[in-house]
Order: C-alpha cells, then structure tokens, then sequence
C-alpha cells in the first residue's frame, strides 16, 4: 500500500511554494515555473548532482537542486548575483574546455550550452581556451560523435542505461584527463541505434544524427526567439 505523500510548505527566493514531499528543488521550482538553470539533469534520469549549474543556497548553505529533495520550511536562494556568477563561471569553463564553434555549429539554436550563455549574457569566456585535441567519430551510418563538443554531462551515459538499457557509453580516466568513451572500437561496432533515446539527449552538439542537422533554418528554432527556460517560467504564471 503506498503512503500518501504530504505537502510541504518552501521557499524560492521569497516566494512560498506548496510542495510534495519526496520531490527534488529543481521539480518543485519548475512546477512553480521557476526556472533554475541545469546541463546534467534531464527527464527521466535518475538526478546525478555532476554539472553544479543548477546549484542553489539551501538554508545558508550550497546545494545541487537536482538531487536535493525539499523539507518543510526549507529556504532556498536562487536568483542572486553570488549563484549568477558561480553559474557563468562554470559555463565559461565548459566553452574553453572544449572545441566550440557556435557560428557554424548544426546544434547553433538547438544547444542548451550555447543558450545558457546567452541568458547569463555571456559573450566571450573569461579563461584562456585550452584548445584540446580531439577526435570525431564518423563510422556510425546515421550519428556521429564529435568530442570537441562534449561537455562530460554524462547524460548519454545515463540515457543509454536508464532508458534504453543499453551500455554504449561510459567515462573512462579522472581529473583533466576524463573523456567519453564507446563500448566498442566506435560507434558502428556498438549496438547503438538511431531511434534511441540517447540521440536526442545530448545539450550539445556532441552527439547527433547525421543528416538533419539544418532541417529547421537557423532564426527558426527554439532558442532563436526564446531563452533557455522560459517555458518553464511561462507555466505556473510570471515570476516576480
């Protein structure tokens, strides 16, 4: 028998929000249509806590909103200049970790990374570009995998397990030197398949169909009229 679950009484930058125990920050904020910016975090995964963008003040102290479930009168910050600037500075160092070229990038529009930058109102990184080199792999005859783009989410990996029950992906290494890997020599020698999920999980341009990658003009997709989030903050009414 399932035991009723009981609302809960928070706050969102001083917004009092009724909540159902057991759910996380980040659900709660959105379903308050609070949006709270996230890269890790995607439908139906289980929450990981790896990005931190989506970090917020919880009682006083830092907390990942994606894997911290609410309490009863608990007090959480969001929208504060201190949590704006940890955030930018986490987006800064995801761009110069990488290779990433938005002007003539298929995901340009598309891309959660690219659209986080335009709503912290990013134009340039503030570190110097590490400029890695990195390989492409172009075997698989419907998707590629392009490392310059990977920001090591991790929700491929997830996405592969949790939802199509695969293994295709994995991180192998630590520190500096961790990257994604495939289960296989490359993608054509894995059991990847162009309808699976993981296909369209990717932020960013880092795995991706082939062949399709201007179907939708750039001025017409989604982040081209919008910001990241906003129909998120359009939901549950306006935020203050």
């Amino acid at each position: 028998m399932t035991k009723n679950k009981q609302t809960l009484t928070i706050t969102i930058d001083g917004k009092k929000i009724a909540v159902e125990e057991g759910i996380t920050i980040l659900k709660a904020a959105e379903k308050a249509g609070i949006y709270i910016p996230h890269l890790c975090a995607y439908k139906d995964l289980i929450p990981h806590g790896s990005c931190r963008v989506c970090s917020v003040r919880v009682n006083g102290r830092i907390q990942a909103s994606c894997v911290q479930t609410v309490s009863e009168g608990m007090v959480i910050e969001s929208d504060t200049a201190e949590l704006l600037e940890y955030r930018r500075m986490i987006v800064d160092m995801l761009f110069v970790e990488g290779n990433h070229f938005c002007m003539f990038c298929e995901k340009s529009g598309h891309c959660e990374l690219q659209a986080m930058a335009y709503r912290f109102g990013i134009t340039a990184p503030q570190f110097p570009y590490l400029n890695p080199n990195r390989d492409i792999d172009l075997s698989h005859p419907d998707v590629f995998l392009d490392h310059n783009r990977c920001i090591l989410c991790g929700r491929c990996v997830r996405t592969s397990q949790e939802l199509d029950h695969k293994n295709v992906f994995q991180f192998v290494n630590r520190g500096h030197k961790k990257r994604l890997e495939v289960n296989a020599k490359g993608l054509a020698e894995t059991d990847l398949n162009v309808t699976d999920s993981v296909v369209n999980a990717c932020p960013v341009g880092a795995l991706m169909k082939k062949r399709v990658g201007y179907e939708v003009p750039i001025g017409n997709r989604p982040f081209d009229h919008a910001s990241i989030g906003s129909e998120i903050e359009k939901t549950e009414g306006e935020r203050k």
